[in-house]
């Protein structure tokens, strides 16, 4: 099995990096820091995908949740994707790509404006709650914002680069997953309330559970 691990930061992953080199298992396992936000992440992943083949590519981060009764710290499993700021303001409303008529709701590789993760049996060993994402280049920090994305769009947890990551791998027709840890909770930024430190162990600590698992 070859397996490419995508995050966004090199603080993401970094512990799990250096147990892969002092394990020395990392054989099989490539490692790719593509940059913060979809643009870094499309061009990236892209770029990795024409270089070699994967049996399984996994992104690995963080992200908030909209949900006040998921615990932060915990490891979840991006199963759906949608995009939560493309599309155009008309004066106090917003329209998306899929209302303006810019783009179908099923065009290739989206399903019902989703960018949704087909099952596969190489899913059966991620051992998480599947949960949906919303990704947003200006993640949520005011009360406005915040209820607009809770209310039209229902999903669990917001990140910057998960639409980007999934639309990639559909084109590509890759094996993919994602996975994240709840380091906040999408309400009015408040860094004094995150548990970035504990998010980022409990995800490194999924990473080498997962690993020695195959």
């Amino acid at each position: 099995m070859k397996l490419l691990i995508v995050s966004a930061t090199e603080m993401e992953t970094d512990l799990f990096r250096k147990y892969l080199q002092d394990n020395q298992t990392n054989n099989f396992i490539d490692l790719l820091v593509t940059g913060v936000g979809p643009i870094a992440t499309a061009y990236a992943v892209t770029a990795a995908l024409q270089q070699d083949k994967y049996d399984l590519v996994l992104q690995a981060g963080v992200g908030g949740s909209f949900d006040a009764d998921m615990p932060l710290g915990e490891v979840v499993f991006i199963t759906t994707e949608r995009y939560g700021d493309l599309g155009a303001e008309d004066h106090d409303n917003y329209i998306d790509i899929f209302d303006m008529g810019l783009m179908e709701a099923d065009t290739h590789p989206h399903t019902g404006s989703q960018l949704v993760n087909p099952i596969h049996p190489m899913h059966d060993t991620i051992k998480l709650r599947k949960v949906s994402g919303l990704s947003v280049s200006q993640v949520s920090g005011n009360e406005r914002s915040i209820a607009h994305r809770r209310n039209r769009y229902n999903c669990a947890v917001e990140s910057m680069e998960g639409a980007a990551f999934h639309y990639v791998c559909l084109q590509e027709e890759v094996v993919f997953a994602q996975v994240r840890a709840i380091s906040n909770y999408v309400i009015p930024r408040d860094r004094s309330q995150w548990k970035m430190k504990e998010a980022v162990i409990n995800l490194n600590n999924w990473l080498i559970e997962f690993v020695s698992s195959l």
